[in-house]
């Protein structure tokens, strides 16, 4: 008797939960970069996985099961980021405007500890947080996809992630993109595993090629039949155990028995009339992207200009100041002192600005941390997701370097992640962005390490206007700011808004990141002027967001630095 109540009682809370449902069907899909669409749009870094989600959304699931479908897609068809071996954050929005955030990122093992990757002199170990199984934390994305599907979702589990089984068992073509970066990374595919990979074979990859993962597919099946018991434990636990031992990891039975992802409540401000709702903590991304918005606000840069010395100049002291912070206080919010709600206050975020000058540039060394008591290579993903009844997901999620650790768990056909390197090993030494942090992002058994990941989603009235992410790293959550004030201050369609050039400044190392020919010699020569340096690199971000128009209609904007690709009906 009191087992059927509880099946009731569970049935009745998801009900609750429960996303408006999306009765369209049989509709064609549209796919490409610029689309517009009248219903479901799922944007992502992978044609497969966008059309995967694509079709799930008009078979009449929602923004849930579609973000869960492409999530199990991508970690077959991009395997550089997609993954069911590392982590990320979600950010969902129901039709009738409930938020909610969930947190399935990495945590350290339980026999981590705070100098695991320092030697006996007190020096970094080089590689040894980024190329070996010390590496990996205890992988979240399997639990949060499940986790996030059991209250949400609207489809049969069985059903959503059965696309991915399909496409890891019977492969699909690579690009000639996808070619090089599979043959980029062989070497490290050879030298980290004992075994053969699917991803390595006797000549290079060519586009065209079909890339097949047997033991990647049945693995998916265990979690098909199992749900989190299909990774967690049973025979896929041991094989990631077996793992472990090869190469004297520090992943145990209890770490992944252990594991849950986190339902937090979402970072939250207003931004010019628009709502911007994003992630917490151990995100540093949602912090950093509100400090900027509120820091820029007073400021008008619709009449400064597009890509003007003196936005530029603004822009990238605000972030000096945000990535400041970062280092200092930014954390797994069970571990951290400072309440984050206190970084983002109004007048704490003033005082930081006192010290601007509008002429000049401040130097790194001279911007210390606030006083707020006083007042994730690259190769991280994002898709965005927008349903027929205005239902949204933000989703970014990744291994951390390009292919993380590069260590499949042999039979079990899933990349590892390298996440460990997000702490902080010593304090004020960089990870492999460059970043560098302190006692808030310590590595201590059972903790999140600190993330850049910055899913988010806008409203504008209290409708959705916009969904919207990127990889990148650091760079993530200035890429994100960008984009969203290409949109809102000057006025840029979403597709033009994610292609257009970018910068970046982390306070450390204290230089402008600027993509080739994001903007003119003269602005550089005005800016060099005024104290700034500058370091040019290939692309900063590729985003994937989606924007409502005043019809109602859905506008992917899939990133043209990649093959990024829209998919919707």
């Amino acid at each position: 008797m009191k087992r059927s109540v509880l099946i009731l009682l569970g049935s009745l809370l998801i009900q609750s939960y429960s996303f408006a449902q999306d009765k369209s069907e049989g509709k064609p899909l549209l796919s490409g970069k610029g689309i517009t669409t009248s219903n479901g749009m799922v944007v992502s870094a992978h044609h497969e996985g966008s059309k995967i989600g694509a079709e799930i959304l008009e078979k009449g699931g929602n923004a849930v099961d579609a973000a869960v479908a492409t999530g199990f897609a991508l970690a077959v068809c991009y395997p550089e980021a997609g993954n069911i071996g590392g982590g990320g954050f979600m950010v969902i929005r129901t039709s009738d405007g409930k938020t909610n955030v969930i947190d399935y990122r990495e945590k350290a093992p339980q026999r981590a500890s705070r100098n695991m990757f320092l030697d006996s002199a007190g020096k970094v170990t080089d590689a040894m947080s980024t190329s070996t199984l010390f590496a990996s934390g205890v992988p979240g994305s399997v639990d949060g996809l499940i986790s996030v599907h059991t209250k949400y979702g609207r489809l049969p589990f069985r059903e959503v992630i059965q696309p991915a089984i399909d496409l890891a068992e019977k492969g699909f073509t690579i690009s000639e993109r996808q070619a090089a970066t599979l043959n980029t990374n062989r070497a490290n595919f050879i030298s980290r595993n004992d075994s053969g990979t699917p991803f390595v074979k006797d000549s290079l990859w060519k586009g065209g090629d079909l890339l097949i993962q047997h033991d990647l597919a049945e693995t998916l099946k265990r979690i098909r039949d199992h749900g989190r018991d299909g990774f967690y434990s049973g025979e896929t636990a041991a094989l990631i155990i077996k793992e472990m031992q090869r190469g004297k990891g520090i992943i145990s039975v209890s770490d992944l028995n252990d594991y849950r992802s986190v339902f937090r409540n979402p970072v939250s401000t207003m931004y010019r009339g628009y709502r911007i709702i994003t992630v917490p903590p151990p995100s540093s991304g949602g912090i950093i992207l509100t400090q900027l918005l509120r820091m820029v606000e007073p400021f008008n840069i619709n009449e400064m200009g597009f890509h003007s010395v003196n936005t530029i100049h603004l822009v990238v002291e605000c972030e000096k100041r945000a990535f400041a912070d970062r280092a200092e206080y930014l954390g797994d919010p069970d571990f951290m002192k400072i309440s984050p709600e206190k970084l983002i206050r109004a007048k704490y975020l003033r005082n930081r600005m006192n010290s601007f000058n509008s002429e000049k540039a401040s130097f790194s060394t001279d911007i210390k941390p606030g006083n707020p008591d006083g007042i994730e290579s690259e190769e991280t993903t994002h898709y965005s997701v927008v349903d027929a009844s205005g239902n949204a997901v933000s989703v970014t999620t990744t291994l951390n370097g390009g292919f993380g650790s590069s260590i499949i768990v042999n039979g079990a056909g899933f990349i590892l992640n390298n996440q460990m390197d997000d702490f902080s090993l010593k304090p004020g030494f960089p990870n492999m962005y460059g970043l560098v942090g302190g006692e808030a992002n310590s590595i201590q058994p059972g903790k999140r390490m600190l993330s850049s990941m910055t899913p988010v989603i806008v409203e504008k009235n209290n409708n959705l206007f916009m969904v919207a992410g990127s990889p990148g790293g650091s760079t993530i959550p200035t890429t994100v700011f960008q984009v969203i004030i290409n949109v809102i201050d000057f006025g840029m369609d979403i597709q033009s808004a994610v292609d257009a050039g970018r910068f970046h400044h982390q306070w450390l190392p204290d230089y402008i990141s600027i993509e080739k020919n994001a903007f003119d010699s003269l602005a550089i020569n005005h800016l060099e002027i005024m104290g700034h340096a500058f370091s040019e690199r290939p692309v900063i971000g590729s985003v994937n967001a989606i924007l409502i128009l005043r019809d109602g209609k859905r506008a992917g904007g899939a990133d043209s630095r990649a093959e990024n690709s829209s998919c919707g009906y």
